[in-house]
C-alpha cells in the first residue's frame, strides 16, 4: 500500500496550536506523506480507510529531551529501541542529548546519529550538540560544524556550564547560528553532590540533599547573560517554584526564553524517594508539593512551554545499587502520555493545553517543523485512545531498559496509532493488518 494514501475516519481532530484552533469530528486524508484534506466525510477514493471513531487525532508528539545512548552505551538503549519506544508513546520527533560515548561534540558523531536514525526509519531523530568539548565546560565545541551536520540545539545536558564566560561565548555562537542553548540548571557549588531534594524528606531518610536554589541560582545567572546577548535560552526539566517565577518574569520582559517540565516532576514529589527506590532518583531531583503545584500552574498559564520526558534508560548495573550511588534518571517515552492525560481526566489541565505542550509547544521552542495538522503539512500524526487502560510491565516496554517507578501500575490513555510522514510506525491494534 502507498503509505501516503490513507483516510483516518470519524475521529476527534484536535490541533489547538493551529492559527485557527481545530477541534472537530471528521476525516483526515493523507497522500504522498502529507495531509491533503480535512472534512466531515471524505471519499476514500483509492487506498485504505482506518476507522478511529471515539479516538483523538492529534499532531505527532514531539520530545525535546531524550537519551538514546547510541553511540557507546547500547547496552542501556540504542537508536532502534529508543525510537520504537517513542513511536509506542505517540512521539514522531525526538531530540537526543549529546552525552553519548563519544560525546556528540563534533560533526562526525552528529552524522553517525543522523545516519543511524535514517537507517532505522521509525521516528524523526534531531540531535542536540554539546556546548563544550567532551562536556567538560572548558572549551567550546565546534558548533558551526555540528549545525551543518544536523543539530537543532546545544547543551551540556546533565553537566551545567559553570563558567559564565564560556556560557556567554556559547550564547553568542548559538545566536549566530540561530540555535537554542539548553541548560541543565544546577549550581554545582550549591548542589554539592546531593542525591535528592534537600528538605524534610531527605533529613528523615538520611540522604544527602541539594537545595532548590541550586537550580534557580543558575537560571538567574543565565538570564542576566541572555539579556546581554539576546540568545535563545531553554531551561531543561524545570523543577522548582522559584525557577518558574524567574522564567515567567523573563518572558514578561520579552527575553527569548523557553522551558520544559517532565511528567515525573508533575506527578511525583520527593516523598517518592522515601523508600530508597533508585528508580525515583532523577536530576534535577523530585521536589516538594509546593514546587509540584507551581510547575502545574506554570504549565497551565503557558510559562512552561512544553512537556519533555528526559527519557533516561539505565541498566540494573547503574540502578540496583545504593540510592546515593545510583545513576539518576527514569524512562519516559512510553509513560508520558497517560501521566499527562490523568491531569486532563481530573479536570486540572485543559485537554487542549495538554496537547499543545506535547506538540506545538516543543515545535515552537526549538523552531522544529511539525506540531500541526494544517493541510499541506507533513503527515506526522498520533491517534490516541484517551481512556484505554494498560499496565506498565517490563515485558511489554519497547525500551531496552526498564527503570521506571511506574512498573506494575495501571494507567489510562495511550497512543494506538503513530504515523510519520504518512507511514504507520506503530499500530497497537493492528488496524492495518
Amino acid at each position: 500500500m502507498d503509505p501516503g494514501d490513507l483516510v483516518l475516519r470519524g475521529g476527534r481532530i484536535l490541533d489547538p496550536a493551529a492559527g485557527k484552533p481545530l477541534d472537530t469530528v471528521g476525516d483526515l486524508r493523507i497522500s504522498a506523506g502529507r495531509i491533503v484534506e480535512i472534512g466531515r466525510v471524505l471519499d476514500p477514493q483509492r487506498g485504505r480507510v482506518i476507522d478511529i471513531t471515539d479516538l483523538w487525532l492529534v499532531p505527532g508528539l514531539i520530545d525535546l529531551h531524550v537519551h538514546l545512548r547510541e553511540p557507546g552505551q547500547e547496552y542501556k538503549e540504542d537508536i532502534e529501541t529508543g525510537t520504537r519506544a517513542a513511536a509506542a508513546g505517540g512521539f514522531t520527533t525526538i531530540c537526543c542529548m549529546p552525552n553519548t560515548k563519544p560525546v556528540n561534540d563534533q560533526r562526525t558523531v552528529t552524522e553517525v546519529i543522523v545516519r543511524r536514525a535514517r537507517e532505522v526509519g521509525i521516528v524523526r531523530v534531531r540531535p542536540i550538540g554539546a556546548i563544550s568539548q567532551n562536556l567538560e565546560g572548558k572549551a567550546l565545541a565546534d558548533i558551526a560544524d555540528m549545525k551543518e551536520g544536523g543539530i537543532v540545539a546545544i547543551s551540556d545536558d546533565g553537566r551545567p556550564v559553570m563558567n559564565a564566560g564560556l556560557m556567554r561565548r556559547a550564547y553568542e555562537y548559538a545566536r549566530t547560528f540561530d540555535l537554542p542553548v539548553v541548560q541543565h540548571a544546577e549550581d554545582l557549588d550549591l548542589s554539592e553532590g546531593g542525591s535528592m531534594n534537600e528538605g524534610a524528606v531527605s533529613t528523615r531518610i538520611g540522604i544527602r540533599g541539594q537545595p532548590a536554589c541550586a537550580e534557580s541560582a543558575m537560571v538567574a545567572r543565565d538570564l542576566e547573560i541572555v539579556e546581554w546577548t539576546g540568545a535563545r535560552y531553554h531551561v531543561a526539566h524545570v523543577s522548582t517554584a522559584r525557577t518558574v517565577a524567574l522564567v515567567r518574569d523573563a518572558k514578561r520582559r520579552g527575553l527569548p526564553v523557553t522551558c520544559e517540565v517532565t511528567p515525573h516532576h508533575l506527578v511525583l514529589t520527593d516523598e517518592a524517594c522515601s523508600h530508597y527506590d533508585t528508580r525515583t532518583k532523577v536530576m534535577p531531583p523530585l521536589r516538594t508539593l509546593a514546587d509540584q503545584e507551581a510547575l502545574l500552574e506554570g504549565l497551565i498559564d503557558g510559562t512552561i512551554d512544553c512537556i519533555a520526558t528526559d527519557h533516561a534508560p539505565h541498566s540494573p548495573v547503574e540502578k540496583d545499587v545504593e540510592f546515593e550511588c545510583a545513576a539518576p534518571g527514569m524512562l519516559g517515552l512510553e509513560t508520558a502520555l497517560p501521566l499527562i492525560l490523568d491531569f486532563v481526566r481530573m479536570g486540572t489541565l485543559d485537554e487542549k493545553r495538554a496537547i499543545i505542550a506535547l506538540t506545538g509547544g516543543p515545535a515552537r521552542a526549538f523552531g522544529l517543523p511539525g506540531g500541526t495538522l494544517a493541510v499541506g503539512s507533513v503527515a506526522d500524526l498520533c491517534v490516541i485512545d484517551p481512556e484505554r487502560p494498560f499496565t506498565i510491565d517490563s515485558e511489554h516496554l519497547a525500551s531496552k531498559s526498564k527503570n521506571t517507578p511506574f512498573l506494575g501500575q495501571t494507567l489510562a490513555g495511550r497512543a494506538v496509532l503513530t504515523i510519520v510522514e504518512g507511514k504507520v510506525v506503530f499500530d497497537l491494534d493492528g488496524r492495518l493488518r
